[in-house]
């Protein structure tokens, strides 16, 4: 064979290989919108890119679901808290545990045969700086990859038919404080995944990995001068006008506090495929001793950004289209990595493709997703103290200085905050209707008492500087959960329903009219979306915090949700913790906790008898 033979066929091999690859890179989003259209797969974790957790299927109605049963269950073999939920596509579900973040592969066929099961080795000194629990909120499929982020900082590409690895990637360092617990998302050639330890000083920052090499393509810190956190200040956008002025994410911190400022992004992230963005939420700034981060001692002047922010950024690029930042000098430890619910809303008589956020500090924002306009700031828990309003020319909060931890000063105890640090809402993500137009929420309803001290930091260890105690909400109805439907163009509660303890498990919406989500007790509940009135209840094994899913197979619709109790709200048994302030305080506001549930880590399957 010639020398230019052989030059022909060695090229044509290379253009071949890479077109492959280009397909491959090309179809992972085309893969993912044909799954979740598919309306007997459960695709995503949030259920489709936009996050509504809701599903077609309607074969579970209001009339029929007081028929519902468990047919089928599964021990994960894990204690501790299980979030997120199951995913899946054709015959597979896929489903994570907490530490060690073993994954499943389940056969629908079989009542949940493993085909294939992947148990990764990591090292425990991880668990001591995994701030509320060692949980994980799921994995993400795409094509023929399962992705999962490891408690260790490792995420990792399997392959669907075995299990077996395709690549690793390193995210962060956990001698630094830095964890792995959030769902990654996958967008055309990239996978998304974030960073948790905002109570370790750590640097919260987006990556975005190629889907085949594992390969790093770029990462948007939460914190620091432009070029880090991605952002243009003449092009990116803040209340539908340019930033204008640069590198507000060193200025209005002191000193150089913004290289150990949190912002971390252990939530939801969401995507829009006709704006090509991605948008969630950064967390808490560190520490939790506001004084520690004021520059001059001067509140206007210590946003602390970019630090509690909603972003939208380019998928492709990372470069940021917009910010809104929700809680200013956040004293009160409010993260803001809720998910961010993709919806088309009527506002004033014009339709808005809608951004609608549940913040932990307990206002719901309803923002243009084009523009970061804000359209609507209401409170959704009539408890809510610390700010009185929400000022709609500058999305600005109208704090109270009574329940001012800055104000009120280090070592004095703030007290009959509302709410809690736990928020609001945390990271149980809602579930929207667009057919009712509503979004039902899973809230909790906690107060607490916030006293911020002085603290030093350590790489690797705590950088907390608060100490809180937390209580049901006072002259209320006694309990510490509402589960909530709530209009997001008027910005009110449409009813709300009372629970004894925190809702912390995600909802679920179907077009059959019903809708699901789990107690901490241990309760999967179906309620109606009309009325939010109670139509089937099943105990299951152990406290729910994870999300309630629904699939189809073989023709018949199914419910499914892990239980497993834990999270922040349950790291007292998950954890073994008794004291009133142990766990940042959640301890004390759950300690009757053990009295209705204990450990465990189950998958429950629900179905309509074969003659429904």
């Amino acid at each position: 064979m010639s020398p230019f033979v052989r030059c022909l066929l060695v090229t044509a091999a290379i253009q071949a290989a890479a077109a492959t690859v280009g397909i491959t890179a090309a179809s992972a989003n085309d893969d993912i919108l044909k799954n979740q259209k598919e309306s007997a797969n459960w695709a995503l974790q949030l259920g489709n890119y936009a996050g509504q957790r809701y599903s077609t299927l309607d074969q579970i109605t209001r009339d029929n679901v007081k028929n519902l049963r468990p047919v089928w269950q599964f021990s994960t073999g894990v204690l501790r808290g299980h979030e997120g939920g199951p995913i899946v596509v054709g015959d597979t579900m896929y489903i994570s545990t907490p530490f060690p973040n073993i994954v499943y592969a389940l056969d629908l066929n079989d009542n949940g045969r493993i085909k294939w099961k992947y148990e990764p080795k990591q090292d425990s000194s991880v668990i001591p700086v995994m701030c509320c629990d060692t949980v994980t909120r799921g994995v993400a499929v795409a094509g023929n990859k399962l992705f999962l982020g490891q408690a260790d900082n490792t995420l990792v590409a399997l392959d669907t038919e075995t299990g077996k690895v395709v690549w690793s990637a390193k995210n962060g360092d956990a001698s630094k404080g830095e964890t792995l617990t959030a769902a990654p998302l996958v967008v055309k050639d990239k996978v998304y995944v974030g960073i948790s330890g905002g109570e370790f000083g750590v640097r919260g920052h987006l990556t975005a990995y190629d889907i085949n090499t594992g390969k790093m393509a770029w990462r948007a810190y939460s914190t620091g001068p432009d070029k880090d956190v991605m952002i243009d200040p003449q092009k990116t956008m803040m209340l539908g006008k340019p930033i204008g002025e640069p590198d507000l994410g060193i200025k209005t911190w002191p000193a150089d506090q913004w290289k150990i400022g949190g912002g971390t992004t252990w939530g939801w992230y969401t995507y829009d495929p006709e704006l090509n963005l991605i948008y969630y939420g950064t967390g808490n700034p560190g520490t939790w001793n506001p004084a520690q981060r004021a520059v001059d001692k001067d509140r206007a002047k210590s946003d602390n950004k970019w630090s509690m922010t909603i972003f939208a950024r380019d998928a492709d690029t990372g470069q940021a289209k917009w910010v809104f930042q929700k809680t200013p000098f956040d004293e009160w430890d409010y993260d803001g990595v809720n998910e961010n619910i993709l919806a088309d809303v009527t506002i004033g008589g014009s339709k808005r493709k809608a951004l609608i956020n549940f913040d932990r500090n307990g206002f719901a924002y309803t923002i243009d997703r084009t523009n970061g306009e804000l359209l609507v700031a209401q409170k959704y828990d009539p408890s809510v103290n610390w700010a009185s309003e929400i000022d709609m020319k500058t999305g600005r909060p109208k704090v109270n200085d009574k329940y001012s931890t800055f104000a009120q000063g280090e070592d004095h105890n703030t007290t009959g905050v509302c709410p809690a640090a736990l928020g609001s809402k945390d990271q149980q993500p809602a579930s929207y209707s667009p057919e009712s137009g509503l979004l039902y929420v899973p809230t909790n309803h906690i107060c607490m008492d916030y006293e911020p001290f002085k603290v030093e930091y350590s790489a690797g260890q705590p950088y907390v500087g608060a100490t809180l105690s937390m209580y049901p909400a006072p002259d209320s109805h006694g309990g510490m959960g509402n589960f909530i439907a709530w209009d997001p163009a008027a910005g009110k509660i449409v009813w709300s329903k009372p629970e004894r303890f925190a809702v912390w498990s995600g909802a679920l919406s179907t077009k059959g009219g019903v809708g699901f989500y789990g107690t901490l007790e241990g309760y999967l509940k179906a309620f109606d979306l009309k009325d939010g009135k109670d139509l089937y209840n099943f105990k299951t094994s152990s406290g729910i915090i994870g999300n309630v899913n629904t699939y189809m197979h073989k023709g018949k619709q199914y419910v499914a949700v892990l239980s497993g109790v834990g999270g922040w709200a349950g790291i007292g048994l998950a954890a073994g913790l008794t004291g009133e302030q142990e766990g940042l305080g959640a301890v004390g506001a759950h300690k009757a906790l053990g009295e209705y549930t204990q450990l465990g880590g189950t998958l429950t399957v629900f179905a309509l008898p074969d003659n429904q």
